[in-house]
């Protein structure tokens, strides 16, 4: 194998990697939901607008005939229906948003790894010389970004300690 092609590999195993774990960042929330039996701090957008990528990418993945894409996207699309699925059945009729100055309602983890994924599907994009596939992930690199700043600027509350984050 040449070394682009091991270069290629590794890339697109690591845009794997990485998609998988941000995806199966979901599963606390959703043991949460089970727990719990509510959706009390739990937000249901991330869910949505990622399903709906996921889906725009697999239909792109499928006219590209990118198995990595594929992959990815069709695992993605069906978690993040899972997870609609449970917020729903869980869900109050009538649910509030309060807007605190706390990083309390915000996943870490998730940052993390949306960071590390969007990281890794750019450079896989660059590398293939795609646009289509290195642009739309340029914004999940920045808003990770915001949500890093949010979490040194503004206090966890008592449920979440990120000692490394803290002055």
């Amino acid at each position: 194998m040449e070394a682009g092609g091991v270069a290629d590999s590794l890339l697109s195993g690591a845009c794997v990697l990485f998609t998988l774990i941000m995806y199966s960042t979901g599963l606390s929330d959703l043991r949460h939901m089970r727990m719990t039996r509510s959706v009390d701090s739990v937000q249901f957008l991330p869910f949505l607008t990622t399903d709906i990528n996921n889906l725009s990418w697999l239909s792109y993945g499928a006219l590209k005939g990118d198995g990595t894409l594929i992959f990815v996207n069709a695992t993605g699309a069906v978690l993040q229906t899972l997870y609609i699925s449970v917020y729903l059945h869980y869900c109050p009729r009538k649910a509030k948003v309060i807007q605190t100055k706390s990083t309390q309602r915000l996943s870490f983890s998730l940052t993390i790894a949306t960071l590390l994924t969007s990281a890794s599907w750019t450079l896989y994009g660059f590398q293939l010389r795609d646009p289509y596939i290195m642009v739309p992930n340029v914004p999940g690199i920045l808003t990770s970004f915001i949500r890093f700043w949010l979490f040194w600027k503004y206090s966890q509350g008592q449920d979440r300690n990120y000692p490394l984050l803290q002055t």
